[in-house]
């Protein structure tokens, strides 16, 4: 394995701060492979190793970045071994702390740019929330159909949640309908994390502008997307309650999204942003 140190490439969490920056730990000779999926973890010892040998177990080949937050519980060292088992699949990058969902995304795609066969950037929980097997679906549609972002719905085709506490999906039920009105984006699950991105929206996308941390970061990445001319289209899927490990979801974070599309949606009328090239 070799470190490589990305000390130039410091993206701010919000504008006024900036995030502290580590190492990665790439694979030796690198991947051809044209899809890669970015995992952000804090104590995920539970799942982690379960949920990259079922991304290697896909018909389909995926590389994996692990964006890991410092994990008291040894969540690295189990993806160390992982990497020791797939050579030139995983790639592992270590921060110094817990610095945000949405930095870890950003550090996450620049590290995925960085190699010129990743066609296919995804964005995943650790915790199986998200179907491993549904990668595939979602990559269908942006890979043989005209979509450039393919979004993993609950709430496309009904509401399809199992195992969450009926207030919260009401609460995020509800956000989703809250944040469509106030952005005007056509998308029924507009907090969803389980994206897959053709690699010339983040090429497009300015990373450098995006400023929040969690479910608004989410909401940002798709208004932003919509805004510079991306189709977004939605794929039903079945989202499962975590069984293992402790949610990181705060009232917080939330709070932080419902306050944030109104600036968002203040930025989108008066900011200019980057199209997309016509083919």
């Amino acid at each position: 394995m070799r470190s490589l140190s990305d000390s130039k490439e410091i993206m701010p969490e919000h504008p006024e701060k900036m995030i502290d920056r580590t190492s990665v730990t790439l694979p030796e000779k690198g991947s051809v492979a044209d899809s890669v999926v970015i995992i952000p973890t804090y104590n995920e010892r539970e799942n982690i190793a379960a949920i990259i040998d079922a991304v290697q177990a896909l018909p389909v080949p995926f590389d994996i970045i692990i964006v890991d937050d410092a994990s008291p519980d040894g969540t690295a060292a189990i993806v160390r071994e992982k990497q020791a088992q797939y050579p030139d699949r995983i790639y592992l990058h270590e921060r110094s702390g817990k610095l945000g969902l949405g930095t870890a995304y950003i550090e996450g795609f620049r590290i995925a740019l960085k190699n010129p066969s990743h066609k296919y950037i995804f964005e995943m929980d650790a915790d199986f929330s998200h179907n491993p097997s549904d990668l595939t679906r979602l990559r269908e549609v942006c890979a043989d159909g005209d979509a450039d972002m393919a979004v993993g719905s609950r709430y496309v085709s009904g509401v399809n949640v199992v195992n969450w506490p009926m207030g919260r999906v009401l609460m995020s039920y509800f956000a989703s309908k809250y944040v469509r009105a106030i952005t005007g984006l056509k998308i029924h699950d507009t907090t969803a994390g389980f994206v897959c991105y053709r690699r010339e929206v983040l090429e497009t996308i300015p990373l450098d502008s995006i400023r929040f941390k969690g479910y608004a970061f989410q909401i940002e990445m798709k208004l932003t997307a919509k805004n510079c001319g991306f189709k977004i289209q939605e794929v039903p899927i079945i989202f499962v309650n975590r069984i293992l490990g402790t949610s990181k979801m705060s009232s917080s974070i939330f709070g932080e999204a419902m306050l944030g599309v109104i600036r968002l949606r203040l930025d989108s009328l008066f900011r200019k942003f980057p199209q997309k090239k016509q083919s």
